[in-house]
């Protein structure tokens, strides 16, 4: 499946249901932290496992960080 995950296109393994929390565990990322729009949308995180994405979703995902 082609999608956009920040700006680059990615090819992701094919999947009938495709979720969010699936793309977090391809890409290796920690669901904590993290906040994701799906096609300008935001999505919550209670939410990454029922979200299914689809051929051409643009994918945004910006993981906090601490500093000062």
């Amino acid at each position: 499946m082609k999608v956009e995950i920040n700006g680059e296109k990615r090819e992701l393994p094919a999947a009938a249901e495709a979720t969010l929390a699936e793309v977090l565990a391809v890409l290796e990322i920690e669901a904590r932290g993290v906040a994701i729009a799906c096609n300008d949308r935001v999505v919550r995180r209670s939410e990454y496992a029922r979200h299914r994405i689809a051929e051409g979703d643009r994918i945004e995902i910006v993981r906090a960080v601490a500093g000062g």
